[in-house]
């Protein structure tokens, strides 16, 4: 039974995931004061997040894009997969378009940067828990018109990551490569799979070896 209470005399139930405790905090204080809403659970992970959910059934969900197992894109669509009424919005740092068409994609109705003052964040959980929808394709189509290159809000040392994917490496080997720690590269992937609107590894390697094998086409042909 899905006990939503976004129905008139009700408060609207929020739930937040993020991994930052003063962030959650503080979201969670300005929608306890907002009038009908109300926090009913904080997580810190995509597991955290899921189990809750399951437990107390928010009507709206903000999640975080980069959580410590994964992203909000994978939340958000385990949610989904087992109660299709709970509404997110993602509240993420990334103001680009492949994170955006990856909200939409997954079924998030809004996308909100964490610059934004708390008062919209609590309008935009308002307007969301009434029902409307404030991320749709023809934005995000209208935002990606000139932007087709999925790596090009990548940082240089996620490109270095695509590329040593693309080349076969584990994460172990990448992190010796580039001499950093393992969990750095898995950060760094996590990251750069939010931005190219990608779920998994296997993607990214992919999109590479067909990246290679387009250049080495290019130059056989000159």
């Amino acid at each position: 039974m899905n006990t939503n209470q976004a129905n008139a005399g009700t408060d609207l139930t929020v739930m937040i995931i993020d991994d930052h405790e003063v962030v959650r905090r503080g979201i969670a204080e300005v929608i306890d004061r907002s009038e009908g809403m109300s926090i009913v659970a904080e997580a810190g992970s995509v597991a955290e997040g899921l189990r809750r959910a399951e437990l107390v059934h928010p009507a709206v969900m903000l999640v975080d894009l980069q959580l410590p197992d994964g992203t909000g894109i994978d939340l958000i669509k385990a949610v989904h997969a087992r109660d299709e009424s709970v509404r997110a919005i993602v509240l993420t740092s990334f103001d680009d378009d492949v994170a955006l068409a990856a909200a939409l994609d997954a079924g998030a109705v809004a996308y909100v940067l964490k610059s934004v003052r708390g008062a919209e964040i609590a309008d935009v959980v308002r307007a969301v828990g009434a029902g409307r929808v404030l991320l749709d394709e023809k934005t995000v189509t209208r935002r990606r018109k000139d932007h087709d290159d999925p790596t090009e809000d990548l940082t240089p040392s996620e490109l270095k990551v695509v590329n040593l994917i693309g080349e076969g490496l584990s994460n172990r080997e990448i992190a010796e490569r580039l001499s950093i720690a393992e969990k750095t590269v898995k950060n760094h992937i996590t990251s750069l799979l939010a931005k190219m609107g990608l779920q998994r590894r296997t993607q990214v390697a992919a999109w590479a070896a067909a990246r290679r094998n387009r250049a080495w086409s290019a130059d056989n042909a000159q």
